[in-house]
């Protein structure tokens, strides 16, 4: 292991211009899809990122991995720059970054077999001869649960669970550190989401994989995740180990994404406060002045319109071991009735 993160992604921005016109483009406008996000990600590690949708998760991991181009900031993996490499260095590093795309159906080219999509990055890096190549994609299939015979399949033959373990069969094939996991359980089953999950956790187990676990369900990415960041509008809001996160949310809208997280026990279920947002997140092409939350924020209706908070960005500033919110009104927050209201039934809580 390394004296350092296995990732670290500092100040990042991916910016996309918008454009008008048919026989001159111009731009006329920038949609700040994530603007200045730092996270580490040591190795051997889960770190979940969640959000709902908008908020820039998707960018972030294909940015990690090379597909967008970031418009500012540093992503350093295994100690090299990746914005320094070109030619055959970026193929080499980025063999070993690989991405488990939401929809599996999209991924996987309909007109290639199963065995030659999982061959498919094998061919491209020039590893081994084509018998090593056909026995390196059945031990492949093998490993994620799926006989042999599925190597001669196409991917409309296949259930999404199966598509799903395909698809981490073909990020495997290279023998990644880093797998970014994109929403990679969203579109499966309550039932077939566990089985994906649990084959994620032998899979790191067995060949030492760094995830970066990316949701909008705060209750999947618990049971995988070390640790959570919570990104609102391209930027991490509050970021902490997974127990910490969820007995001790400091920032009001990770308090409410736990709120909309049901209780098994109907009885603390009843309970417990269910805070909704007013309003939709604003555009990321015009974001609020101040803090992007402000708009939305119920702490911030309580206090009677604080104008800090629609003047000020606040910092992502350490709360705790490990632990960063980013928030003017942390110690409300901590001490507000709404909060306990909704951890109530949970490990801190007093009957």
């Amino acid at each position: 292991m390394s004296d350092g993160p296995l990732l670290e992604v500092r100040d990042l921005r991916v910016h996309f211009p918008i454009t008008q016109g048919v026989l001159v483009r111009r731009t006329t406008g920038t949609v700040r899809a994530v603007d200045g996000v730092s996270i580490d990600i040591d190795k051997g590690e889960t770190v979940g990122l969640v959000g709902e949708s908008g908020s820039g998760k998707t960018t972030i991991g294909r940015a990690i991995v090379r597909l967008y181009k970031p418009t500012e900031g540093r992503i350093v993996f295994e100690g090299t720059d990746l914005a320094s490499l070109n030619g055959s260095d970026a193929k080499k590093v980025t063999a070993r970054l690989q991405m488990v795309f939401q929809d599996p159906y999209s991924s996987l080219d309909p007109r290639m077999s199963v065995g030659k999509c999982i061959d498919e990055p094998l061919k491209i890096h020039r590893t081994g001869t084509k018998a090593q190549r056909r026995a390196r994609v059945e031990e492949l299939l093998g490993t994620v649960g799926l006989p042999a015979r599925m190597a001669t399949r196409y991917p409309h033959e296949l259930s999404g669970g199966q598509r799903q373990r395909v698809g981490l069969a073909r990020a495997l094939a290279l023998r990644p550190s880093l797998v970014v996991a994109d929403e990679a359980v969203s579109a499966l089953d309550v039932s077939i989401q566990a089985q994906i999950i649990n084959l994620l956790q032998r899979l790191q187990r067995e060949f030492d994989l760094t995830y970066l676990f990316i949701a909008h369900d705060l209750a999947v990415v618990r049971h995988i995740s070390d640790r959570i960041a919570v990104l609102y509008m391209g930027q991490v809001v509050e970021s902490a180990p997974t127990d910490v996160l969820h007995d001790d949310p400091l920032h009001p809208y990770t308090i409410a994404l736990l709120s909309a997280i049901p209780r098994p026990d109907p009885v603390l279920e009843a309970r417990r406060k269910h805070i909704v947002l007013s309003g939709d997140p604003p555009s990321p092409a015009a974001p609020p002045p101040g803090c992007r939350f402000h708009t939305r924020c119920w702490l911030r209706q309580k206090l009677g319109n604080p104008e800090r908070c629609e003047t000020e960005a606040p910092a992502l500033g350490s709360v705790g071991p490990e632990h960063a919110v980013a928030c003017h009104f942390t110690d409300e927050v901590r001490s507000s009735a709404e909060r306990e209201a909704v951890r109530v039934g949970g490990p801190h809580a007093r009957e």
